[in-house]
C-alpha cells in the first residue's frame, strides 16, 4: 500500500469513529511559484525557469477528541518537492493533566523557531518562506514526549515546553540526503508574551551520527588513521558527536508596526561540520490587508583558524584536509523585500523578491516568488 492510500486510510477510519469521538478536521495548502533571475545559479531549488513545485505543499490535520482529556492529532502533508507524496509529519497524542499541564507522545514538532509549530502553514506569516538562514536545519520533527506547563507570571504570559526523544532518517547536508541520527534529543523552550510584545529562548542537545559513503572522504579518513592522525580523522566523521542549539528571539506586533528577530547558534562538536550562527531581522508594516515587509538575513558558519593547518608535518595530507575544510565554508546574506495581501478570510497572495549574497564565492543571486496561501 502507497503512502497515500495509507493516509486516506487513516482519514477513513478517523471518520467512521465519529460516533464515538469527535473529529475535526482542518487543512492548509500553498501554491507557490518561482524562478532564478539569473541564468548559471540557483536558490531555494529555483532555476531560470519558473516553476510551481518546489515549495507548493498541500496538508490535513485531523483532532480526535477521546473524551476525558485525551486527544489525537495527526497531520498528513504532500510536498511538491517530493511529488506531493503524502506523509505523516505529526502524529501524537495529547492528555491535559489540568488547564496549565499537558503531556504528549509520538511524533512532533522540535521547537527550534518561533514559527516551529507552523512551519508549513504559510498563511501563519507573511514572508512566501521564513528566513531560511536560520529555518534552515535540515530536519523538523522527533519522536518522544513533550510536557508543556502554561501559567502566569505577574502580567505575562508563561509556556514552558521540556521535550525528550529522537530522530532517525535522511537529511540534507550539503545538498546531498544522508542517513542520520540524533539520539537524546531533548532540551527546553520557553515563551513569553504581554500585549504586543513576546520572546522566547530555546537550549536543545543531542547526541548526532552521520553517516556517508562518499569514496573521498572515507579515502582521506582511512589515509589518516593509517599514519596515525586518528585525532584529525575523527574530525572528519560525525558519531555520536555532541551537538548543541541555542535560539532567542523577540516580536513586537504593535498597532501597524510589525517586527521579528531570532537568533540561533548550532553547533555539532569535534566533527566536520563548524559552529553556525545565524539571526534574521525582519520590520513590517500593515496597511488594512495588506503588510508590506524588508528582511536581512545573515549566516556565518565559524571555521576557527585551528580547524586548518592541522597536520602541516605531512603537507599534501594537510592540503587535502584544508581543502575538505574549505569546502563547508559558508558566510552570507540575504535581502527580501516582499508583500502580503489578504484578499480572502482564509487566503493571502504573497509576492518576495530576495537577493542572496554568498561571501564565500562572492556571487549574487537573485529570486522572485509568489504565492497563494489557503487554510479551511
Amino acid at each position: 500500500m502507497n503512502k497515500l492510500s495509507i493516509a486516506v486510510a487513516v482519514c477513513a477510519a478517523l471518520a467512521s469513529s465519529y460516533a464515538s469521538a469527535e473529529v475535526r478536521i482542518n487543512g492548509f495548502a500553498s501554491i507557490v511559484g518561482g524562478k532564478s533571475l539569473d541564468s548559471d545559479q540557483t536558490l531555494y531549488g529555483y532555476d531560470d525557469d519558473i516553476s510551481f513545485k518546489n515549495e507548493s505543499k498541500f496538508a490535513l490535520q485531523l483532532s480526535a477528541d477521546l473524551q476525558e482529556k485525551l486527544t489525537a492529532t495527526a497531520q498528513i502533508i504532500a510536498r511538491g518537492e517530493d511529488d506531493f507524496d503524502a506523509t505523516f509529519e505529526w502524529a501524537y497524542v495529547t492528555y491535559e493533566y489540568s488547564d496549565e499541564l499537558q503531556f504528549s507522545a509520538g511524533k512532533m514538532r522540535v521547537p527550534f523557531y518561533k514559527y516551529s509549530d507552523f512551519l508549513d502553514v504559510g498563511y501563519a506569516y507573511r514572508w512566501v518562506r521564513p528566513p531560511k538562514s536560520v529555518y534552515g536545519i535540515p530536519f523538523s520533527t522527533y519522536e518522544g514526549l513533550s510536557v508543556v506547563y502554561n501559567t502566569q507570571i505577574g502580567d505575562w504570559d508563561s509556556t514552558l515546553q521540556g521535550f525528550y526523544g529522537g530522530f532517525d532518517g535522511d537529511i540534507d547536508v550539503f545538498g546531498n540526503d544522508l542517513p542520520a541520527e540524533l539520539n537524546n534529543l531533548g532540551g527546553l523552550n520557553w515563551n513569553l508574551s504581554y500585549d504586543w510584545f513576546s520572546a522566547r529562548a530555546a537550549y536543545i542537545v543531542a547526541d548526532t551520527s552521520i553517516y556517508s559513503d562518499d569514496i573521498n572522504l572515507l579515502g582521506l579518513i582511512d589515509v589518516l588513521n593509517n599514519s596515525g592522525l586518528s585525532d584529525t580523522a575523527n574530525d572528519l566523521i560525525t558519531e555520536e558527536d555532541s551537538t548543541t542549539f541555542i535560539g532567542v528571539g523577540f516580536s513586537i506586533d504593535y498597532e501597524n508596526i510589525l517586527f521579528d528577530a531570532e537568533y540561533t547558534q548550532f553547533e555539532v562538536e569535534e566533527s566536520l561540520l563548524a559552529e553556525q550562527k545565524q539571526f534574521y531581522a525582519s520590520l513590517g508594516y500593515r496597511l488594512d490587508d495588506v503588510i508590506v515587509h524588508f528582511t536581512f538575513e545573515e549566516n556565518d558558519d565559524e571555521h576557527k583558524s585551528s580547524r586548518f593547518d592541522t597536520i602541516e608535518s605531512i603537507p599534501s595530507l594537510n592540503s587535502v584536509v584544508n581543502l575538505a575544510l574549505e569546502g563547508i565554508r559558508a558566510q552570507s546574506n540575504v535581502y527580501t523585500i516582499g508583500a502580503r495581501y489578504d484578499f480572502h478570510p482564509s487566503a493571502a497572495f504573497k509576492i518576495d523578491f530576495s537577493r542572496f549574497k554568498d561571501d564565500v564565492a562572492d556571487t549574487e543571486t537573485d529570486v522572485v516568488a509568489v504565492g497563494i496561501d489557503l487554510v479551511f
